[in-house]
Order: C-alpha cells, then sequence, then structure tokens
C-alpha cells in the first residue's frame, strides 16, 4: 500500500469508527444532561440552540487517541514501522487541552452566577504552560523544521527564539478556533480543511507518520461533522475546539511550514482579528468619546454576518469555501 493510500484509509477507518459511536455518545451526553448555554447577547435564532449537548468534541478525539495509540503499539510489536513516535506529541498536546476545554465546558455547565467556566486568566496560563513544555520539546527532543518559506529551499534557523514564537502559535491557534466555534458545522469544516493541508504537505515533505496522524483527524472529523452540521445534533465545546486549534499549531510547527497558518487557516486568523479589532476600538472610543463604538456589528466575524441577513448555513458555505481556496493556495505556496 502507498503512502498516500495508507493515510486515506485511516481518514476513511477513523470516520467510520467516529460515526458508529456518535448516537450512543449523544445518548450519553442527553442522559448526563450536558447541554450548551447561549450568549444572551448573540443573535436570537442562537437561542433554539440552547440545550443541545456539547462537550461533543470527545466524539472525534477519542478515536483519533485510540487509532493513535493502537498503531504506536503495532510499530514496537511488528517488524513494520506503521507510526512514527514524533505523533505522540500532537496526540499529547491534543488530549492535554481537550482536557483542559472539558473541564472548561464542565465547569460552564455546572457554575453560577456571572463566572461561568474557568477563570480566563487561569485557562491561558495552563495554555501557555501546555505549550511551552510542547515547545521546549519539538526544539530539543524531536528537532524539528524551524522555519521555511515559500520561494527557499533551506531550513532558516531562529535558534532559542523558535520556542517562545512555537509556543505563542500553539496558544493563539488553539483560542483562534475557539473563537470560530460559533456556528454548527464551522470549526469541524474549516480545521479539516487546514489539517487536510497540513497533510498533504507532510506527506510531500516525506513527513508520512505525521500525514497519517493528519488524516486521522481529519476522518474523524468528517464523522462529528454527521452529527454536528446544522441543525446539529451536539455542539464540539471547548473540550474539541481549544484541542483542535493547539493540534493545528503543533502539525503546522512540525512542517516548519507554520508562516503559512494565515493562509491555511485564514478563517480563525481573521475571526480573531475581528475580536480584537471590535473590543479595542470599542475601549479607544470609550476612552476618546465617553462612548464606546464598534466596527462590526458584533464579534466574532461569523455573528457580524448573520446579522448582515446571511443565513447560518451561508456563513458556514462561504468561509468553508474561502478556507479550501486557501488552503490550498497554502499548499501551492510549500512547495515553491
Amino acid at each position: 500500500m502507498t503512502q498516500t493510500s495508507m493515510a486515506l484509509a485511516l481518514a476513511g477507518f477513523s470516520f467510520v469508527i467516529t460515526a458508529i459511536w456518535g448516537n450512543p455518545f449523544l445518548r450519553i451526553l442527553l442522559h448526563l444532561n450536558i447541554g450548551e448555554t447561549i450568549r444572551l447577547d448573540g443573535p436570537e435564532r442562537h437561542f433554539s440552540k440552547l440545550g443541545t449537548p456539547t462537550m461533543g468534541g470527545l466524539l472525534f478525539i477519542a478515536p483519533v487517541a485510540l487509532i493513535t495509540i493502537l498503531l504506536s503499539a503495532a510499530s514496537y510489536i511488528g517488524t513494520t514501522q506503521i507510526l512514527g513516535r514524533s505523533v505522540l506529541v500532537p496526540l499529547s498536546v491534543m488530549v492535554s487541552f481537550a482536557l483542559l476545554g472539558s473541564i472548561d465546558d464542565w465547569m460552564g455547565l455546572r457554575g453560577h452566577g456571572e463566572i461561568r467556566g474557568m477563570r480566563p486568566r487561569l485557562k491561558f496560563t495552563i495554555q501557555w504552560v501546555i505549550a511551552l513544555v510542547t515547545a521546549f520539546g519539538l526544539y530539543h527532543l524531536l528537532d524539528a523544521p524551524q522555519l521555511f518559506l515559500p520561494g527557499f529551499d533551506i531550513e532558516f534557523r531562529i535558534g532559542i527564539w523558535y520556542i517562545p514564537i512555537a509556543a505563542f502559535i500553539i496558544v493563539s491557534m488553539s483560542n483562534a478556533v475557539n473563537l470560530t466555534d460559533g456556528l454548527d458545522g464551522l470549526a469541524g469544516l474549516i480545521t479539516a480543511t487546514a489539517f487536510t493541508a497540513y497533510g498533504g504537505i507532510a506527506l510531500l515533505q516525506g513527513q508520512i507518520f505525521l500525514a497519517r496522524f493528519c488524516f486521522t483527524v481529519v476522518g474523524a472529523l468528517f464523522g462529528f461533522l454527521w452529527f454536528n452540521v446544522y441543525p446539529a445534533q451536539l455542539i464540539m465545546g471547548d473540550t474539541g475546539s481549544l484541542a483542535l486549534g493547539a493540534t493545528l499549531g503543533v502539525v503546522a510547527l512540525m512542517t516548519g511550514q507554520w508562516v503559512l497558518l494565515p493562509v491555511i487557516a485564514i478563517i480563525p486568523v481573521c475571526t480573531t482579528l475581528s475580536v480584537i479589532i471590535q473590543v479595542g476600538y470599542f475601549k479607544l472610543t470609550k476612552r476618546l468619546f465617553g462612548e464606546g463604538r464598534r466596527v462590526f456589528k458584533m464579534a466574532p466575524l461569523h455573528h457580524h454576518f448573520e446579522l448582515l441577513g446571511w443565513s447560518e448555513t451561508q456563513v458556514v458555505q462561504r468561509f468553508w469555501l474561502i478556507s479550501l481556496l486557501t488552503a490550498m493556495m497554502g499548499v501551492a505556496l510549500s512547495v515553491t
């Protein structure tokens, strides 16, 4: 079996596993009464989502972890290396951020008063600790390529600066995907497209094991989207969004093509920028004029387009089309 065929086979296998256990998982969430809470200041059409099961990220994270661990074990038992140890790094990051997100989701569901979920400062600190440990491992243990730039065939070494830059990428992508997870199917489609792009880049680089991991994630995300597309039967929650964003950042770092993240992951990046611009402009105008003003009708960006009159499915489909186009551009730039 060729390397590409193996990677695609793993995608199909993870899709089947995720789709099969989706209904039992939904029944468990409903039995535990794990229902989503909705922003009171959000679009009114979102009020119908109240009570939809959340923490749905476990639906795709569990199959990815199972397949990766089993293949890693087979690499040691058998004579053929099926999966490299390097994929245990993105898997560990995925599980760590999923655990952090699940604690946040659970506290949000069971919380009372104004504070729901983990305190932002504590959550942000934990994210940075995990990211710094991961960056240290990428730099000192895996000796991951530090930086490739489009148009150059050489690796650029940035030395010890790699560690804080890598940690920033992991944390920022984690929160960027978290902000993007606001519409049915949006975060799943966008990240599946990005993982496909980086899986292709890894194949072109000869990083076979990393490519297999990426396509395993893609297959599991497609299985999750079976239940998450409009109207969603379950919601990803911080459990899934924090884990996906952080893992995407690690995969980009392992290919050395992290400079292409703003292209390949253009929707999460633009979504994050919309929040920064909205909050920054509101605070600035409030200080200057005594009244806060807004650039967008609402942030994150997808809510702005909803309030312009786009339906939820229109926003998701159009954002995904943009993401698909920029992902192809990113792959093309990686080989120039």
